[in-house]
């Protein structure tokens, strides 16, 4: 079973989405041979790499007030809690770009699942910014990937028409949410769904064959 899952690290709701699937993934064993690929989608493409205060950021993109925010922001941490995921304070919001760029490295170079993971807890955990450098090089290490060869990506534009392409093409097949978790490059699965959902999915797609 091939598993496609399409996020942006600043997404909260990919972050309790992950947890909640690897979750399900833990109950289901060996049950399904699953092979997971993260694919990218970007929230805030023209963001510069100062980044921007997240309350004034969602304020204008959404329309919503820091009260609501607020309340949004409780309901995450409660949802991320029930399947092991901490959120932290994530005091702005940041561009991805190099992000997707290494974790499209990654998938080659193996690690991608553990980069993700690491990258999804640096922002919302630590607060951490996901596309400065030497945040990348740090988390590409301390998941077995070659530091050296991050580098070398990170200094020039390798992987970014690779990651253009990637969005592009789920963007086309009417991605414009995320997470989106796609099975077999058949079967959708949107929104950040407890394991037990996740769970069930599954089990019906690999029983349906």
């Amino acid at each position: 079973m091939k598993i496609d899952f399409v996020s942006d690290v600043a997404c909260p709701w990919c972050a309790v989405g992950l947890n909640a699937l690897e979750r399900a993934l833990e109950k289901i064993g060996d049950d399904i041979d699953v092979e997971l690929h993260f694919q990218p989608f970007e929230l805030n493409p023209t963001l510069a790499p100062e980044g921007e205060d997240t309350v004034q950021y969602l304020a204008r993109k959404y329309g919503i007030t820091p009260e609501q925010i607020a309340l949004n922001q409780a309901a995450i941490r409660d949802r991320g809690a029930a399947v092991g995921f901490r959120f932290g304070p994530r005091t702005r919001v940041w561009n991805t770009f190099d992000a997707h760029r290494l974790l499209c490295w990654a998938e080659s170079a193996g690690h991608q699942r553990e980069l993700k993971h690491a990258l999804l807890e640096a922002y919302h955990s630590d607060d951490r910014n996901p596309g400065a450098h030497d945040v990348l090089l740090g988390l590409a290490g301390s998941v077995g990937l070659d530091v050296e060869a991050a580098r070398e990506i990170l200094a020039g534009d390798a992987y970014a028409d690779e990651v253009r392409e990637r969005e592009r093409f789920w963007q086309q097949a009417g991605i414009s949410s995320v997470p989106s978790i796609i099975v077999n490059q058949r079967h959708l699965i949107q929104g950040g769904q407890p394991p037990e959902v996740f769970e069930r999915a599954l089990r019906q797609i690999a029983a349906e064959g």
